[in-house]
């Protein structure tokens, strides 16, 4: 016989990683302007010390709108992908995709002073989620990846998709976008390789 977790401690593994995020952030936007303004990445910052702003930039937000949108998306991830990935992979793929993120930015858009957001994380849990239940017969998950793929092309060369800064309450930084999903990518297949490498086969 084997042991089954206790209800708590089963919701906890099963939707521990969004209810985390999402209370973090509500809680920020509650305390106002000036928790905003203490954790959000901001690169001068940063360069003076304040490392954690490469992890907490991500929890605060423009405004409740912006906040919703996100939690909306992050909702939707896990109502699609939550079992294609065990917990402890997914924290790693948050871990690798919010660095990822605060990496891109910082190396790459030196002339970037603030960020806000989970959205370029979203986009790291999105597509790791949709690369570690990939299956060669499914014409839908590859029509998915190809939206995605496309989606990230046209931010790149013509700007965020039309509505999405009303949406959002400001700017949209489309390159936190690709940031993340380049790191949600390389995330996922190198678990789908330990896998292989393991013997192992995907996660039910």
């Amino acid at each position: 016989m084997t042991d089954t977790p206790a209800a708590p401690l089963r919701w906890l593994h099963d939707y521990g990683l969004p209810a985390l995020l999402g209370i973090a952030s509500i809680i920020i936007a509650l305390l106002g302007d000036g928790a905003a303004e203490t954790l959000r990445y901001q690169r001068d910052a940063i360069m003076h010390g304040e490392v954690w702003r490469l992890l907490s930039g991500h929890l605060a937000h423009l405004g409740w709108s912006h906040l919703w949108l996100n939690l909306g998306g992050l909702a939707l991830i896990w109502f699609l992908f939550q079992r294609q990935l065990s917990s402890s992979a997914w924290w790693l793929v948050l871990l690798v995709s919010t660095l990822t993120v605060s990496g891109g930015l910082l190396l790459f858009k030196p002339e970037l002073m603030w960020y806000v957001g989970l959205s370029g994380v979203l986009h790291g849990l999105f597509l790791a989620g949709l690369i570690a239940g990939l299956r060669a017969q499914s014409w839908g998950d590859w029509l998915l990846l190809a939206a995605v793929i496309a989606k990230l092309l046209w931010e790149q060369v013509n700007g965020a998709l039309p509505g999405t800064a009303e949406a959002a309450g400001g700017n949209v930084i489309v390159d936190a976008h690709l940031y993340g999903a380049i790191g949600g990518t390389l995330t996922a297949l190198a678990l789908r390789l330990y896998q292989r490498k393991n013997g192992e086969g995907p996660k039910p």
